[in-house]
């Protein structure tokens, strides 16, 4: 065979091998996976990303993200369709929609780059163009969407593209003669992540619990309601929607995906989620005290070695029993 075609044979065969070797992937991932093997770890990344965002938000929550990724990035962790269920996927769908989307705008995946859309425009009445390379935020998203593997118990009905596009960032350069701003060419450029799991955070304190309402033939489910006496309202497609009530995750339950909060580090004095009480759901606490020691008090002495003190606290500790 020809170099080309013999290179490419190559490429197929280790995407084989790679694709075959991940846990965790749905078939229709596994097809994505070996059709676009340069996408798989900017995918997996994003997922990643994701799950250490989920982690971030939920930090002083019993439930606290722990048990995602432990095995692979891919796949289904929870198996009730809850709004811990729902948040997980939507904040690995923005986290791989987010990674896409920063590896097209970087030159570093085939098949996509900057947004076309945003190109040579000039807006007269603010005295801008659009120029250099703004992020194509949609491709990242339809990728996103045809990857991430939600099942329909626990399906994020937040349309991702609300979550990325409401806070996409303008970046502009000015050009003119001695430092003046005659025009502005400017760009569009993804937000921190830190600020998506935020948004989806507060989704997910008001999250709207539906129930799917079947066609009597075809026993398929045609659509979501708001979960209410005598309600026939449809949720919005800005909500995060979730089915199931959520378990208590004080206890371990794989059926759940709940770990428990034994062992868990708590706050004695604080009232809140992350307060003993709260966290050990009633069961105590253990109390382990230690000894902090660092370098204190440096001081700069000429020439030339700094001196220091050393300072010791002593500390607790409080973990759930």
């Amino acid at each position: 065979p020809s170099a080309p075609s013999a290179l490419s044979s190559v490429v197929a065969l280790g995407a084989n091998i790679i694709c075959n070797k991940i846990p965790g992937l749905a078939p229709r991932q596994r097809a994505i996976c070996q059709s676009r093997p340069d996408a798989i770890i900017v995918i997996g990344e994003g997922a990643q990303m994701g799950i250490n965002e989920c982690q971030y938000q939920f930090r002083f929550g019993r439930w606290n993200c722990s048990a995602l990724g432990e095995k692979t990035v891919f796949g289904q962790e929870l198996r009730v369709g809850s709004r811990e269920a729902a948040f997980t996927y939507a904040i690995t769908a923005a986290g791989v929609a987010h990674a896409v989307t920063a590896a097209c705008s970087q030159g570093n995946l085939s098949n996509c780059g900057c947004d076309r859309e945003k190109q040579g425009y000039y807006n007269q009445a603010e005295g801008w163009k659009w120029g250099g390379c703004s992020a194509d935020v949609r491709y990242g998203i339809d990728f996103s969407r045809r990857f991430v593997d939600a099942p329909l118990n626990a399906r994020p009905r937040v349309r991702l593209h609300f979550v990325l596009e409401e806070r996409m960032k303008l970046e502009c350069k000015c050009h003119g003669v001695s430092g003046s701003c005659t025009t502005k060419t400017c760009w569009t450029t993804l937000p921190k992540f830190r600020e998506v799991g935020h948004l989806l955070k507060e989704k997910y304190n008001v999250a709207v619990q539906v129930e799917v309402v079947r066609a009597s033939r075809l026993r398929q489910p045609t659509f979501l309601r708001i979960k209410q006496l005598r309600s026939y309202q449809k949720p919005m497609e800005t909500d995060l929607v979730y089915i199931e009530k959520s378990p208590n995750y004080c206890e371990e339950d794989a059926a759940t995906g709940s770990v428990g909060t034994q062992g868990r580090l708590c706050n004695r004095t604080s009232p809140g989620a992350d307060g003993c009480d709260t966290m050990c759901c009633g069961r105590g606490y253990n109390t382990h005290q230690y000894t902090k020691v660092w370098q204190c008090n440096c001081k700069f002495h000429w020439c030339c070695f700094v001196k220091c003190n050393t300072c010791s606290e002593r500390t607790e500790v409080f973990t759930c029993k």
